[in-house]
Order: C-alpha cells, then sequence, then structure tokens
C-alpha cells in the first residue's frame, strides 16, 4: 500500500482490526485524551476492557506496521472518501485523516453533511470499511464547522450502538464524544485531527 507524503513507510491494511475487541475504545478515547473534561472516559463504555485496549494499542501503535483505514467512495476529494492513518512515527504517534485520492496530505475537517455523505455512501471497490456505523466512527474525530446537537447526539449512539457499544453506556459515551467536538471547534479555531498527539 502507497500513501502520498508517506513514502515507502510501513503502512498496511487495518480494516481488519475495526471488529477486534477494544478497537472503539482506543479509537475514540483519543477523542477524549484533550483533559477538556471534568470526568474521565472509561474503555467501558466503548465495549472494551482495560486489557483489550492495552492489546489493541499495541498493534494500533506499532512503530513496524502503521494501520491504515479506508472509507472510499470513489469520487474525488472528499467525496472520494477519507483514509484513517496511525501515524506511528518515533515520539510522533498519532492519527492523520487524509483525503482519498488527493495529493495533499493536509489533514481533513469534515462539515456534519459531508461526515453523514461518507458514512452513508456506498463503499467503493472491495477495499476499506463497509458498514456505515463503523465509518461513520471512524470520521468522527474530522468533524468540524456548525451542527445541530439533537442530530449528532442520536447519530453517534446510533453508531455506537451498531458496533456493539452496551446500551447502558450509549448515552453517557455519546455525550462525552459530543462534548469534546464542541468544546474543540468552539475554542480551537486552528483545530485539526483531535488525535493529532498521543
Amino acid at each position: 500500500m502507497l500513501i502520498t507524503g508517506y513514502g515507502h513507510g510501513p503502512v498496511v491494511a487495518g480494516e481488519a482490526l475495526v471488529g477486534q475487541p477494544g478497537f472503539w475504545s482506543c479509537h475514540l478515547l483519543g477523542l477524549c485524551a484533550d483533559g477538556a473534561c471534568g470526568g474521565r472516559a472509561e474503555p467501558e463504555w466503548f465495549g472494551g476492557d482495560g486489557a483489550d485496549v492495552d492489546a489493541l494499542s499495541e498493534v494500533l501503535f506499532d512503530p513496524e506496521r502503521w494501520p491504515v483505514f479506508r472509507v472510499l467512495t470513489g469520487g474525488q476529494g472528499s467525496e472520494g472518501g477519507v483514509v484513517v492513518v496511525y501515524r506511528n512515527l518515533g515520539d510522533e504517534f498519532g492519527v492523520d485523516y487524509l483525503r482519498a485520492g488527493s495529493a495533499s496530505c493536509g489533514e481533513v475537517r469534515l462539515s456534519w453533511s459531508e461526515l453523514t455523505r461518507l458514512a452513508d455512501g456506498p463503499a467503493f471497490g472491495g477495499d476499506g470499511v463497509r458498514e456505515w456505523a463503523e465509518r461513520f466512527l471512524l470520521l468522527l474525530p474530522c468533524l468540524g464547522g456548525v451542527w445541530e446537537e439533537e442530530a449528532v447526539r442520536g447519530r453517534t449512539a446510533a453508531a455506537l450502538r451498531g458496533v456493539g457499544v452496551p446500551e447502558a453506556t450509549v448515552e453517557v459515551a455519546a455525550a462525552h464524544l459530543l462534548g469534546h467536538l464542541e468544546r474543540r471547534a468552539s475554542h480551537d479555531p486552528g483545530w485539526r485531527s483531535p488525535l493529532g498527539g498521543r
């Protein structure tokens, strides 16, 4: 696999990891790691436990293999999709969101309509993440601009249910994620990826 701007780095297809125990805890806890709230998100909110998260973190942040998750639609620019790269470069661990089919390696920021269009759109070819809930949650950290809170919260909760998050924690997990997205959008005009550092 070759991604523009990553040279011949050790990127590997990561889609098989999406269904692994602890994946959503690892991916979504990164959004909550900015210290911008009084409470601390727990792995169990997202359907994992500490052991699952620790085990999967070893895979996701392996310097020898950088997992890549493709949300593809086959169009141009952001319409073509987004590629999510776990960048495991020395001490610069992070997650990059890149536009598919573009020479640009700049971070991606999506409006609510772009996010839902990419999540709901037909998967392109045989590669990439195919289920809408997985596509939505992979791209949720890219959400920017203005959105209607009730719609985002409802859709986020539905996506969490779709990936097996326990019903007892769906609402608190959705509210926590939305709170972090709102704080980033409101207080950091230069916001890039909420997972840009680890």
